[in-house]
């Protein structure tokens, strides 16, 4: 397990304990001269950890009146608080906290010891996949998930093997039907979804995808990954964002292939999508990533004074999924390098990361890979073209739905 804090200048000096508080405070004791100071002897810091116990672990009183402390899952006892090893520094920046996972770290891990009961998440593309993974990893905790998908026979059997494989509740686990190449599909899903969730969304995750498609349009007449992975789910978010409250998450799926991304024509012929004409199918595929790296930096601005945090993510490369599918050379390639990649459950690691970590409270318009947040590419970070995009965007959705969602939009904001 990766605990916080684990790296040397975390380490006690000689002859100091750490103590809990109820009320989720650290003290610090020095054995030898008794002495008891609140901020830890080496860093010089505050340190905190969770008011409740870790997800599967209660406490008693034994025979001697002191407090003993019980994992359920493994039947293990400890007399030390738990919540120790979940101690964090408290921050003199939003952005000031340590990596504590990595790039071997599964979802499992990340969640070790929390609680996700009465918390809510939606997730785009999660009937198999990293998306599959990461509702699963999410109802294992308590987390009541809204699976949101297109095909609801192959959703289902995927709910059954989450309860089946997890023990999370059925009660836990709910499909609603989307189809993201039909923008009235998305508008009637947003309706749905505030049916569901009618007070709040703690998590909305954009994890759905396709890859390595030939030229295909939707039925509102865009090329399809652009829609599918890009166009769509913003206007879903948009939809769902008066579900928002402070505090909830949003996570953009993105990839390390927006790094690879270019806007050749797309601003002389004000289309987002590329045409039959001018379509590379990498090439499409790379932009849509960009764009949702550019529009989660552009809504985290927007929301930041709601408490409501956007963020971006790569979850692994090239790892074997349902993506490859479209075509056998893809899939002999996944399968090659498959040994050499992150496992599914690895995969899902950096979402759920970014969607339930405690350290990332406020954090937002950043950019994670490996658990951890880091650069995105140049043009992503170019605000003049991240406002002409999103602007574009907004006027593609209006084009076809009919709807002044610029006017709506800036009006929350």
């Amino acid at each position: 397990m990766h605990n916080i804090d684990s790296d040397s200048d975390d380490d006690l000096p000689s002859g100091w304990i750490q103590k809990p508080t109820e009320d989720g405070n650290v003290y610090f004791v020095n054995s030898f001269t008794n002495k008891i100071q609140w901020t830890h002897p080496r860093t010089g810091r505050k340190k905190i950890i969770p008011k409740e116990l870790p997800f599967g672990w209660t406490k008693r009183i034994d025979e001697s009146g002191k407090t003993i402390y019980l994992q359920q899952d493994t039947g293990n006892q400890t007399y030390v608080d738990p919540r120790l090893a979940f101690a964090t520094e408290e921050k003199n920046h939003v952005h000031d906290f340590r990596q504590r996972f990595d790039s071997s770290t599964t979802a499992f891990q990340v969640l070790h010891g929390v609680d996700l009961s009465g918390k809510y998440a939606l997730i785009t593309g999660c009937n198999a996949g990293i998306g599959y993974e990461t509702a699963k990893s999410l109802a294992r905790h308590g987390c009541n998930v809204l699976m949101a998908n297109r095909n609801m026979e192959a959703t289902q059997k995927a709910i059954e093997d989450i309860v089946q494989s997890t023990n999370a509740s059925e009660d836990n686990l709910k499909f609603i039907h989307l189809d993201l190449a039909s923008f009235q599909s998305v508008k009637k899903c947003a309706m749905a979804v505030k049916t569901v969730f009618s007070d709040h969304l703690d998590m909305l995750i954009l994890n759905a995808g396709v890859f390595g498609l030939p030229y295909t349009e939707t039925v509102d007449k865009l090329e399809t990954m652009f829609q599918v992975n890009y166009l769509a789910q913003l206007y879903l978010t948009l939809l769902l964002e008066p579900l928002l409250k402070k505090g909830s998450r949003v996570i953009f799926v993105s990839s390390e292939s927006h790094k690879f991304a270019h806007l050749k024509n797309v601003f002389n012929q004000q289309n987002l999508a590329m045409t039959r004409d001018t379509f590379s199918s990498m090439m499409a595929y790379n932009n849509s990533k960009l764009y949702m790296v550019i529009v989660s930096k552009i809504l985290s601005e927007k929301w930041k004074e709601k408490g409501i945090s956007v963020n971006s993510l790569h979850p692994g490369n090239m790892v074997y999924s349902n993506l490859s599918k479209t075509w056998w050379l893809y899939r002999l390639v996944f399968l090659i390098v498959r040994p050499f990649t992150k496992s599914m459950q690895q995969a899902a690691a950096t979402t759920v990361y970014a969607a339930t970590a405690s350290e990332l409270k406020g954090v937002t318009g950043l950019y994670f890979n490996n658990c951890f947040y880091c650069a995105e590419s140049e043009l992503a970070r170019d605000k003049d073209i991240a406002g002409e995009i999103f602007t574009m965007s907004l006027k593609m959705i209006e084009e076809r739905m009919e709807t002044d969602i610029t006017k709506k939009f800036n009006n929350k904001c």
